[in-house]
């Protein structure tokens, strides 16, 4: 069966071509390096893993309750519309809206590996470029585990939202070698961090949370590339360099706020786009959210050099400015701590499997004996 078979609304084009502007980098310094990034490098080395053998397929999900969240966290809950609504109704709005959620982490982890492509491309240093190849596979990998999981777990998938493609495009067409890092590294990876963290910590199913815990362990590494790299860059720029990168920064802000929302899954159950659109913005859960968006975002932002008075004031506007000094390194040590977390339960529950099943067959031999 054709993907465009499982899409709850259709896909026109089968694909989407970006125009591609600037320069691929050759670099012929084989020996200079950042010890830090070639650190990282060693570790995303280390640290490549396999979505087949490392995630639990054989989980069970109820495609109607993927995820398991109470339904105080649908938009339209305690609304008129609710009240409607069968409970089949009910079952198959809490379908769609995984679907959309985890086909928007789909398309953007495509993103992400076109993007990581990107910088192997054209960032000026050798360094950079290893790690983003190591970058590009994790990405791979991560569409691959998400694609199945839309598939074969909730069969169905979302085309992607109209801004967040938007974004992703602005991203990539821009000549500027740091714009990748910027647009994908910092804002579309950074608000998919604080979307991955919130269901990973919320979700009562074994098998998304594994999948989430183990992408959000491979983009800890890949927000300390960026910052990484774009500390050392921004740091030679000039104010009015600064200036024009973080009024990118804004725009992209104020567009995952306002537009990243899921407003065309309310469409699909014959709610009105201005319905939609307002029950969005006055649903508790959804405020809730969308100021967690940003708890990633904010503060690797600042980190980077990006805090001009401009982007400050948006984020006063917002309601995020006092997140700029959060722990980022402490969340990223979580996320990966979280992983290692299930693996050990996991490693664990086999090996009692096996113990049994050796205690049993032993059990077994005596019997006859």
């Amino acid at each position: 069966m054709s993907t465009h078979d499982l899409y709850a609304n259709p896909v026109t084009d089968g694909l989407w071509t970006v125009p591609a502007s600037g320069s691929a980098r050759f670099n012929w310094e084989y020996d200079d390096g950042r010890e830090r990034l070639l650190a990282l490098y060693q570790k995303g080395k280390d640290k490549q893993w396999d979505a087949v053998k490392r995630i639990d397929w054989s989980l069970e999900v109820d495609p109607y309750d993927p995820l398991g969240l109470p339904d105080e966290a649908l938009t339209i809950y305690g609304t008129p519309y609710w009240a409607k609504f069968s409970e089949q109704n009910r079952a198959d709005l809490r379908r769609h809206y995984a679907s959309w959620q985890f086909s928007q982490f789909l398309h953007g982890e495509q993103g992400a590996m076109v993007c990581a492509a990107r910088i192997v491309e054209s960032v000026p240093d050798l360094d950079a470029k290893f790690y983003s190849a190591t970058q590009t596979m994790d990405e791979a990998r991560h569409a691959e585990l998400y694609s199945r999981f839309l598939h074969t777990k909730i069969g169905m998938l979302y085309p992607i939202n109209d801004n967040l493609q938007s974004l992703l495009g602005d991203t990539l067409r821009d000549s500027r070698w740091d714009m990748p890092y910027l647009g994908m590294q910092v804002l579309i990876e950074g608000l998919a961090l604080a979307a991955f963290g919130m269901l990973r910590d919320t979700t009562t199913k074994p098998l998304p949370k594994q999948l989430l815990a183990y992408v959000m362990q491979d983009e800890a590494r890949h927000v300390a590339f960026g910052r990484m790299a774009l500390r050392d860059y921004y740091a030679q720029l000039t104010s009015a360099e600064l200036a024009e990168r973080e009024e990118f920064v804004i725009e992209g802000c104020y567009l995952m706020r306002d537009r990243l929302r899921g407003v065309e899954v309310l469409e699909n159950f014959g709610i009105p786009l201005a319905d939609a659109e307002e029950l969005s913005e006055n649903s508790e859960y959804l405020s809730f959210f969308r100021k967690l968006l940003f708890s990633r975002i904010v503060p690797c932002v600042k980190d980077i050099g990006l805090w001009g008075p401009r982007l400050q004031q948006a984020y006063v506007d917002m309601g995020v400015f006092e997140l700029g000094d959060s722990n980022l390194d402490l969340l990223m040590q979580q996320d990966e701590e979280i992983a290692e977390q299930l693996d050990a339960q996991r490693f664990a529950a086999e090996e009692g499997a096996r113990i049994a099943e050796v205690e049993e067959a032993i059990a077994a031999g005596a019997e006859t004996d």
